[in-house]
């Protein structure tokens, strides 16, 4: 910890806040997590645990976590700088743009899933672009710590805005949570706020618990508008069923017509770009 300095704050959430920070030997940038609270040992060891876990993931579209530090306590995570930062607030009006944008997510997703992790907190804010345009899943795993060592009830642990019903109410499902499912509940209204430019429920993200548990748990699943392309309005369908056996997998919408199709024009764009093959003398 003593060759990295920090820079600036970069956000706080989901029980933490982060910093950017350069390492001095190499000056590389790089963003430190601060997870808040002084926590027990053995609280401590289930974090330590679960982010060896984190350091073993790599995949492009997985911010990479490099280490973790305990200083006295608390706990502190050097992860992957991703210099645009989150999408959070942004609005993709075009197709093509949000299938190449939903394929990077789910193609990082898939590999959390074959990996046994789950995610639990998809929403934009940990969802990082950096200027290469490559987009990466953040705070996966972290979630999952602050779930265990944080009473349910914690605000800092997050909003339940893109949880999915059965997760909010228990009741649903016989009882049963599949986190798998969860995640794509999660990243169906995630790529739908893109497209929208803003939450898709009737009442708003930042609405109170019992008003957000109605319009999740209580009102059909938001849709895309009828403007949009059919792919896309039963892509989303495909992620925002009630029931979450259901909801396709990561690796089943991978394969769906609107990613399928978003990588057919980005293949198409590219060729257009290439320059013509040299004239056959």
């Amino acid at each position: 910890m003593s060759e990295i300095d920090r820079v600036n704050r970069i956000g706080s959430g989901a029980g933490g806040t982060v910093y950017k920070v350069i390492h001095r030997p190499s000056s590389r940038l790089y963003a430190l997590k601060v997870i808040y609270g002084n926590h027990e040992e053995t609280v401590r060891r289930q974090i330590r645990r679960e982010i060896e876990i984190l350091r073993d993931v790599n995949h492009p579209n997985v911010v990479k976590c490099h280490e973790m530090y305990d200083q006295n306590g608390e706990i502190q995570v050097l992860l992957e700088f991703m210099d645009v930062g989150s999408l959070e607030g942004t609005h993709i009006s075009h197709e093509s743009n949000l299938s190449d944008l939903a394929r990077q997510i789910l193609n990082g997703l898939n590999y959390l899933h074959r990996r046994h992790i789950v995610h639990r907190d998809i929403k934009p804010s940990n969802l990082l672009i950096n200027s290469k345009k490559k987009v990466k899943i953040a705070d996966f795993g972290v979630s999952r710590i602050l779930d265990q060592t944080m009473h349910p009830c914690n605000s800092s642990v997050g909003t339940i805005a893109y949880m999915s019903p059965e997760r909010i109410n228990t009741d649903l499902n016989q009882g049963q949570y599949d986190g798998y499912a969860g995640d794509i509940w999660s990243l169906g209204v995630s790529i739908l706020e893109f497209y929208l430019g803003r939450f898709p429920f009737a009442v708003g993200r930042q609405g109170d618990w019992a008003s957000l548990m109605c319009a999740i748990c209580l009102s059909q699943p938001p849709e895309a508008p009828p403007t949009a392309s059919y792919e896309f309005r039963h892509f989303i369908s495909c992620c925002l069923q009630k029931d979450p056996t259901r909801r396709l997998t990561a690796a089943q919408l991978l394969q769906h017509p609107f990613i399928i199709r978003g990588q057919n024009q980005v293949a198409q764009n590219l060729h257009q770009l290439l320059p013509p093959p040299p004239l056959s003398s």
